[in-house]
């Protein structure tokens, strides 16, 4: 009934800073500097990705500098040990990488996030080619949304499709994000899910719904 969801591809991040499997610790620690990030996709041959190195993945080794495991200690820590070790991104990465596809929805996107504890997911098509990268800020655009494109998105794609007869007595209006929509309609019926419909518009962040049988009220819906 609303209009078409916005996708990971409305929104992720085209320019992606990545490396190969043969980037030195040195050069991996260089680019999250330079370019402000957390994590960076591993990709080799024509951009397919392979795994994801982090600052978590490089983090074992100055650990280990500072501070040199005893035996024990180590065969309890090996995975991260050998990372202390390791001075390339295919020892460093965690692999495979957890990726999302760009025709994903954001809902999706967000829960992959929270399921697989990671703040970014690189974006791939169906041969796990590296097209973008998507993070929690890029998932929180659409709240960017100004309140005239809410309010005209929640009229055409909720009220004069539930509504067709009686939207002409409805008046939508957003402010910081939050609908209210007032008014009288035909059908009380289709309350609820005018209701719900406005709260699935991409960038509404809460809705007041007011509305109500025509003839319920002071008036009868033309």
């Amino acid at each position: 009934m609303t209009s078409t969801p916005y996708t990971v591809a409305d929104v992720m991040t085209t320019e992606v800073v990545a490396v190969t499997p043969d980037t030195g610790f040195k050069d991996i620690a260089g680019a999250m500097e330079r370019w402000k990030v957390t994590a960076l996709p591993v990709i080799e041959g024509e951009g397919r990705v392979v795994g994801v190195v982090s600052e978590a993945d490089l983090l074992p080794k100055e650990e280990y500098h500072e501070h040199r495991p005893g035996l024990i200690e180590q065969m309890r820590r090996l995975g991260d040990t050998a990372k202390a070790g390791s001075t390339r991104a295919e020892d460093l990465m965690t692999a495979p990488a957890v990726t999302i596809r760009p025709d994903a929805t954001l809902p999706q996107a967000a829960r992959l996030m929270a399921e697989r504890r990671v703040k970014r997911l690189p974006v791939v098509d169906a041969d796990g080619t590296l097209k973008g990268i998507v993070s929690r800020a890029d998932l929180l655009k659409v709240f960017l949304r100004t309140d005239e494109d809410l309010t005209a998105e929640i009229r055409r794609s909720v009220v004069e499709r539930l509504f067709p007869l009686s939207h002409g007595t409805v008046t939508v209006t957003v402010s910081h994000g939050i609908a209210t929509l007032t008014g009288q309609v035909r059908d009380a019926a289709l309350i609820p899910l005018a209701a719900r419909l406005a709260q699935s518009v991409e960038g509404v962040v809460d809705v007041r719904c007011r509305l109500r049988e025509a003839g319920s009220g002071d008036g009868p819906a033309p």
